[in-house]
């Protein structure tokens, strides 16, 4: 395993092990999935996602088959879209974000047509029929072209038209944040999560329980990041974020997209770290 497959499994690690309301992690499972499944799926996607010899579309489909042969459903998807690209930028070297710009730039239909088979294969809930570029239609426009065409409807689909926005100007900067606080794992990653939920509404829950649900559960975690972000030891906020958690579980709502750019987030962190010069 390369470093950038490692650097995968510890960012997919450091998500599963924060307290992310709604979402599935080592303090609470949900939505019929637990923990390990998670660890086990990050494993079996690592290698293809960082194989510098595939491209990016083809990374994406090796990932989702790699996912269903250790585990049988669909954990990573979104994941997976969000994560190919940044590890194909990190392959190229330099400034993660300017490689990334490049990486896009060059997807191509052959890679629409892999991560439209991809889909189809994870099936994520809420998948519903597009007027244009349809998944389950062959591939007729570039990866980026396919996800321009989404982009208003779907976050992670945002993220290929806008160079990673959510993932380099929130994400990252949460991160950071914490650094500068001296959190220690795993609070830098669930105030990243917290950035997310309450910066926009999950498209995930969107597509499964509609705008309305979406832009609740964005309301309700605007005070909880509050109080999050000023405690002065983020432990002692674990009660709230576990009963926000139930909470959001016993209606039925998963902020999936939230959760897949976290992953996003702390994986391109890793990846800036190995293109640090050694001391």
């Amino acid at each position: 395993m390369n470093a950038i497959g490692q650097a995968f499994i510890a960012a997919c690690r450091d998500e599963i092990e924060a307290p992310k309301p709604g979402n599935v992690h080592i303090f609470a499972s949900g939505h019929g999935m637990v923990a390990d499944e998670f660890l086990r799926s990050a494993e079996a996607a690592a290698a293809p996602l960082a194989d510098a010899k595939l491209g990016v579309g083809v990374r994406i489909l090796c990932a989702v088959e790699a996912t269903f042969l250790a585990v049988g459903k669909n954990t990573n998807l979104g994941i997976v879209l969000l994560c190919a690209p940044l590890a194909a930028a990190a392959g190229r070297g330099g400034e993660l974000r300017q490689a990334l710009r490049f990486v896009l730039s060059r997807l191509t239909r052959d890679d629409a047509a892999a991560a439209f088979q991809a889909i189809v294969r994870a099936s994520p809930a809420g998948l519903g029929i597009a007027p244009r570029h349809d998944v389950r239609a062959p591939a007729s426009v570039t990866l980026l072209e396919a996800m321009r065409e989404a982009a208003a409807r779907d976050r992670i689909a945002f993220q290929y038209q806008s160079d990673f926005e959510d993932v380099f100007e929130t994400g990252l900067p949460a991160l950071a944040a914490a650094a500068r606080k001296g959190w220690p794992a795993p609070w830098p990653v669930a105030g990243a999560y917290l950035a997310f939920l309450a910066a926009f509404p999950d498209s995930h829950i969107v597509r499964k329980n509609g705008r309305e649900a979406a832009a609740q559960v964005q309301d309700e975690a605007v005070p909880v990041r509050r109080r999050f972000m000023k405690a002065a030891n983020p432990a002692g906020t674990l009660d709230e974020l576990m009963a926000f958690d139930r909470s959001l579980k016993s209606r039925g709502l998963n902020p999936g997209t939230s959760a897949d750019l976290t992953v996003a987030s702390a994986f391109a962190w890793r990846l800036a770290d190995l293109a640090k010069p050694a001391q």
